[in-house]
């Protein structure tokens, strides 16, 4: 009998080791070698390239995007993510304004010009083929805000239909010691400034109009010059009975100094916009210009490809990244005319085949489907993944998480991990957990005040209620410390941001990036073989989108 016993518990220890042998090891293993930094360099040098003209959609630059894309993910013997294709088309429409050169500003004691580009820039989402502000009166909103859950209505007793509209950018109370107003120095949505022209939209208004503040922005006005003023793209929304404002745009701060002394005001009334109870007020002045509008409709392209899943192929987990940058504008005093957008985001899109590449080399497959999307249109207003967020190839309450990868670190390694919007979903649990092995730990964002969350592809996931994350690495640079990891970060914000100056550097080590792809390959690898579902935290505006 004791025999039998010993021989049926050594069979039992042979059946669990065989078992324990192809079980998929869901261990936080090292994972350099998975990841090849001449591998990434590769696919950033060919992307950021001048032959890719900066990968405008619509331009020689997408075509050649859209093919790379997919020979790669070809190559590594992906399947297509669109059925048959590894498109999705995105249906847009390219609106190209010719406004005239200078706004008149007339007031009670006489008038006054602003110039185009240099005081102020415009864009429209109209495609009427003249658009006109005739001495239309100039309303200031305040942060243009309807917010009930934070009571707050900046238009509260103001009809401003048919007006146009002056607001600050940032939530009420940036500036201010007041950190009890809205989440104090953390941006929510009411912030951003796609969400000021929305707003004034809802309000009726004609135009509207964001008072530029380097600080409240987080980027300087040279941004908005080079992103607006040319050609902008749209999601093709023909049928669609939505109101938007004939004009929007943006003001300098020297130019929204000389509208409030035009109308007797000061800086002053800014301060004021922080009260609670604070009223739209009209400034007295009237406004006027013309815009020509062309409007072209075209089709450009997601381009996505998979790994089913080997046992629950029908939950879904998404790594995102946009391949698009702003393409071609004047040459600088350098006579460079590329925006090669070497780091946003060519770093991003080579990380995304790198982590595609990694998932296929996995020697058990993933148990759920592993989907690779690269979007169309960020540069524009997060397009692509708005577009696939309306119309999903896979279903969104099927799909587990959306991890998104938007620049990647040329620099070194860091001992800090920055999740932007921190408190929104449970993924922030896998990012403490395995950031920790990798001996790192969470830190606050440097400027909560940017709202990030709101400002790449994930947030279109995640106003579908899809658990969306964004992660990178700190200023806490490993052997130099949070000053030089500062003063980096900055200098890209600074001088290279959405400027022609973003090419690739072959000082750039990516030691961090490869860190950071690192970190959201095991996120998604323990996802891979799991069956639990990463849920909303209790107070995130997209915990009943999702539960919905």
């Amino acid at each position: 009998m004791k025999n039998n016993i010993t021989l049926y518990i050594l069979s039992l220890l042979t059946l669990v080791s065989l078992i324990s042998c192809h079980q998929p090891s869901h261990d936080h293993v090292q994972t350099g070698s998975i990841f090849n930094r001449d591998s990434l360099v590769q696919h950033i040098i060919v992307l950021a390239s001048d032959s890719f003209q900066g990968r405008k959609p619509f331009t020689l630059g997408e075509k050649r995007t859209v093919e790379y894309l997919q020979n790669q993910f070809r190559s590594l013997g992906l399947e297509p993510g669109n059925g048959n294709s590894y498109l999705q088309e995105v249906p847009m429409v390219e609106i190209t304004p010719t406004a005239d050169p200078q706004m008149k500003i007339e007031y009670a004691k006489g008038s006054f010009e602003l110039n185009r580009a240099t005081d102020y820039v415009l864009a429209t989402e109209n495609t009427d083929s003249v658009i006109s502000l005739d001495k239309s009166e100039l309303v200031f909103a305040g942060y243009g805000v309807v917010a009930p859950e934070y009571n707050w209505n900046d238009y509260t007793g103001m009809n401003v239909k048919g007006k146009v509209v002056l607001v600050m950018v940032n939530d009420p109370g940036f500036g201010t010691a007041d950190t009890s107003i809205f989440k104090g120095k953390t941006m929510t949505y009411y912030g951003r400034w796609t969400y000021k022209y929305e707003e004034a939209a809802r309000q009726g208004a004609k135009a509207c109009f964001i008072i530029h503040n380097t600080a409240a922005a987080s980027y300087p006005f040279s941004v908005v010059q080079n992103s607006w003023g040319s050609s902008n793209l749209y999601l093709d929304k023909r049928g669609s009975e939505q109101y938007h404002c004939s004009l929007q745009g943006w003001v300098s701060a020297d130019a929204a100094k000389k509208l409030l002394a035009a109308a007797g005001k000061d800086s002053s009334l800014l301060m004021k916009a922080n009260d609670r109870g604070f009223k739209a007020i009209s400034l007295g002045e009237k406004l006027s210009t013309k815009v020509r509008v062309q409007a072209v409709y075209k089709t450009s392209q997601n381009v996505m490809a998979k790994i089913t899943g080997s046992s629950r192929p029908d939950e879904y987990i998404l790594y995102t990244a946009h391949w698009d940058h702003l393409g071609i504008g004047k040459p600088d005093d350098k006579g460079d005319s590329i925006f090669n957008g070497a780091l946003d985001n060519a770093s991003g899109t080579a990380a995304l085949l790198e982590m595609a590449r990694a998932f296929k080399n996995l020697e058990v497959k993933p148990e759920r489907t592993i989907l690779f999307l690269a979007v169309t249109g960020e540069e524009q207003g997060l397009l692509g993944s708005e577009y696939y967020g309306q119309h999903p190839i896979y279903p969104l309450k099927k799909t587990v998480a959306d991890l998104n990868m938007d620049v990647i670190s040329p620099n070194e390694k860091t001992n800090d991990i920055v999740i932007t919007g921190y408190g929104q979903n449970e993924l922030e649990n896998d990012v403490e957990e395995i950031g920790k092995t990798q001996g790192r730990y969470i830190a606050p964002e440097s400027k909560p005040e940017a709202g990030h969350y709101f400002r790449s592809d994930h947030f279109s996931l995640a106003k579908v209620g899809v658990p969306a994350l964004d992660v990178k690495g700190g200023i806490d640079i490993a052997g130099k410390g949070k000053e030089y990891g500062q003063k980096e970060e900055q200098d890209y914000v600074t001088n290279h941001y959405h400027a022609r100056s973003d090419e690739f550097d072959p000082k750039w080590t990516f030691e961090g990036g490869m860190q950071d792809m690192e970190l959201l390959f095991l996120i998604g690898k323990k996802l891979a073989f799991e069956s639990s579902w990463p849920a909303w935290k209790p107070g995130s505006e997209f915990k009943a989108i999702r539960e919905r």
